[in-house]
């Protein structure tokens, strides 16, 4: 009988866990926490004042602070907490920033770094020059993992989840005329210019969801190449959605499309629609192809005549196997076993 584990949950305190809205890393921590204690773990999390979670809570810095006093600020308290309280901890889980680990790199109790964005070689050096007892690095996709290996250290891919009890397969939708999806911030790299120009040209309508950035030049964006497009009737923005509400939208949609224009580490909207059995149709960037079995649970394309054509052949998706493909890869069963197997695997290296 494999033991129970007390395991301290690091997120940056950038955004509540969980999120209301966006908030991709908080949901899967979230998810995570929630999967954990009903193992029989012990959990405890240090995030943001806002948090509203399940398990033993420390707060710590201000949501939505996000500047180089701050960052330093917080660190400095994340190092304070270690050596007041790491002794009651048997794995230490960070998914903020990575020198919060700072204090107890040369501890041999065991850590992990997950990555859900593009990382930075140099500070994996970095942290190595602190000492670098048993560390382990993981990545939400292989694209994500690339980025890192120069740096040095163990690393491991463990994708991203949604829980499946929360979304539920609809079969019985029409590829044909059921409107596309896109959800996501609405910023340049995430492409939803140019889902409005496929569906456009397919006559086909398009619901975009998600939320408006604050920053200028993806405001001016917004209002010059979005905006305009908006009717009500073929192209409709409804805003932020919430977790119920994305079931709805993901469920009824005849595809989400993911017309990306960076290195997307691995989106966990991809789980969400393919747990509705909803296809995937992106562009082949980051760790997003990863994600997709071309032809069966969606399409990877390389141009936007591409993607239309994609569309027209969305009646030869099984929308049941897309939900099957998730269940099997992607689940928050699937992904929580996954942690927890490196965990005890870490924790029995110190016995």
């Amino acid at each position: 009988m494999l033991k129970k584990l007390h395991i301290l949950i690091i997120m940056d305190p950038l955004i509540e866990v969980p999120p209301k809205y966006y908030g991709g890393i908080e949901r899967v921590v979230a998810d995570l926490i929630d999967s954990l204690l009903n193992r029989g773990h012990k959990v405890t999390l240090w995030a943001s004042p806002n948090s509203n979670v399940k398990c033993e809570f420390k707060p710590f810095g201000k949501e939505g602070e996000w500047n180089t006093f701050s960052n330093i600020k917080n660190i400095l308290k994340i190092q304070y907490r270690h050596y007041k309280y790491y002794s009651k901890f048997d794995v230490v889980h960070n998914f903020g920033r990575l020198f919060y680990l700072v204090g107890i790199t040369n501890l041999n109790i065991p850590k992990i770094q997950t990555y859900m964005r593009k990382i930075n070689p140099a500070n994996i050096k970095k942290i190595q020059m602190f000492g670098s007892k048993n560390i382990h690095f993981t990545a939400v996709s292989e694209a994500i993992k690339n980025t890192g290996l120069v740096g040095g250290g163990d690393w491991s891919v463990i994708y991203n989840c949604a829980p499946e009890n929360h979304y539920q397969l609809k079969e019985d939708i029409d590829s044909d005329n059921a409107p596309l999806v896109f959800l996501g911030r609405l910023e340049r790299c995430k492409g939803a210019h140019t889902a409005i120009s496929v569906a456009k040209k397919l006559n086909r309508r398009l619901i975009i969801a998600g939320n408006l950035s604050k920053l200028t030049q993806e405001i001016e964006y917004f209002e010059n190449e979005i905006q305009p497009h908006i009717d009500g009737d073929l192209i409709n923005y409804i805003g932020m959605v919430d977790d119920n509400q994305k079931v709805e939208l993901l469920g009824n949609a005849a595809a989400l499309l993911l017309p990306i224009e960076w290195l997307e580490p691995f989106p966990i909207v991809l789980p969400e629609a393919m747990l509705c059995g909803t296809p995937v149709i992106s562009f082949r960037m980051g760790g997003v192809p990863e994600g997709i079995e071309h032809g069966k649970t969606g399409f990877v394309c390389d141009t936007e005549e591409e993607m239309i054509q994609s569309i027209l052949n969305l009646k030869n998706i099984d929308r049941s196997y897309c939900r099957k493909v998730a269940e099997n890869r992607f689940s928050i069963n699937k992904i929580v076993s996954d942690y927890e197997q490196l965990y005890f695997k870490m924790v029995e290296k110190i016995d």
